[in-house]
């Protein structure tokens, strides 16, 4: 068996061995607070609330389909000619590798090698475009919890732990803004310059530069990364969203679980928590992150870890169906792109 096997099987038996013992430790039969009351008396006696997954899987598809949108901004920012479809078409191959590999960005890094392979002339911003995805996807998500959190803070509807998670949020948002703000404060030669100076180093140098480009190309475009902002935030909600609704699927009380606006603040958290490395698709991570989150909301531990395995589960059959939807259409994108060929190269001999 080879390192690079062993190594990922470890990260497989690690994430579900977690998963299985936070279930093991929840498990609590004969009591009312416990997982074992939800599998007897609600899964085996099919009493589920079955309105409130249909919503949460509609809810979740549309959000991740946003993402989409936002990543073919991104990349036509940078001056790709790239479709929409083409977004499509990469990106549903990235859902099914996020749902499985570790860290719940390996879909991502699928992207970047189909768009580097496309786009071989420009590989490295190539792969730029999802890197900086994730970045500005990241910091929407932090403007994401200031903002809501003040907003629900200036109306008394915050607990202490929730004010304590708004004031870091706030105070991460304070320096990434001033950052954001001093490197407009550079001009386009000492820009290249710092580029330039970054591309000496060893190995890397290459690499660091064309990021260094492609992201003072986008600071320089503030009107595209507005914009990427406002849809991942338009995303933020359809998350939030479908979590609340995948966690009432178990109760017909929506009290025994943290209020609507609440899960604004944990489940961005909990979706941080989830991308941890070492973890294939964040399970046994999310599970047991999520669980926590409802404790400091004051809810029970067993509905945060219900939340996120409806999450998950949804997630995979989205995941399988974006793969089998690229499957049956792949046909189709090499019979479009050998078509393009031979028009391209009849229009030349026409030239000729």
């Amino acid at each position: 068996m080879s390192k690079k096997l062993a190594w990922t099987l470890f990260q497989y038996v690690l994430a579900f061995g977690l998963l299985a013992v936070v279930i093991w430790l929840n498990w609590n039969p004969g009591k009312d607070d416990g997982l074992s009351y939800v599998w007897h008396n609600r899964i085996l006696t099919g009493d589920l609330n079955f309105v409130y997954l249909l919503l949460a899987l509609v809810i979740l598809t549309l959000s991740l389909a946003i993402t989409l949108v936002r990543w073919y901004i991104l990349v036509r920012t940078v001056g790709f000619d790239f479709t929409l479809r083409d977004a499509f078409r990469l990106g549903i191959i990235g859902f099914f590798f996020n749902a499985f590999l570790p860290g719940s960005v390996g879909g991502d890094l699928i992207k970047a090698a189909a768009l580097a392979r496309e786009k071989s002339d420009r590989r490295t911003r190539a792969v730029a475009t999802v890197i900086m995805d994730r970045v500005i996807a990241l910091w929407a998500l932090i403007w994401f919890v200031a903002i809501s959190g003040c907003i629900f803070w200036s109306v008394g509807g915050l607990t202490e732990t929730a004010q304590l998670i708004v004031k870091i949020a706030a105070g991460i948002v304070g320096v990434t803004l001033t950052i954001w703000l001093a490197m407009g404060l550079l001009s386009d030669e000492q820009s290249e310059r710092f580029a330039q100076w970054l591309s000496k180093a060893p190995k890397v140098g290459t690499s660091l530069g064309e990021l260094w480009r492609a992201g003072w190309t986008y600071r320089r475009r503030q009107k595209s990364v507005a914009l990427v902002m406002l849809i991942s935030w338009v995303g933020h909600i359809g998350f939030v969203s479908a979590f609340y609704f995948g966690a009432l699927v178990f109760t017909n009380d929506p009290a025994s679980i943290p209020k609507y606006h609440e899960h604004f603040l944990l489940v961005p958290i909990g979706l941080v928590i989830q991308a941890l490395p070492l973890f294939p698709g964040g399970a046994g991570i999310g599970e047991l992150g999520f669980g926590t989150l409802y404790t400091w909301f004051g809810a029970l531990l067993r509905y945060g870890v219900l939340g996120s395995l409806v999450m998950r589960i949804l997630t995979w059959v989205i995941g399988f169906g974006g793969y089998f939807v690229y499957l049956s259409a792949r046909s189709q994108f090499v019979d479009d792109e050998q078509e393009a060929e031979q028009t391209s190269g009849t229009e030349k001999a026409i030239a000729v």
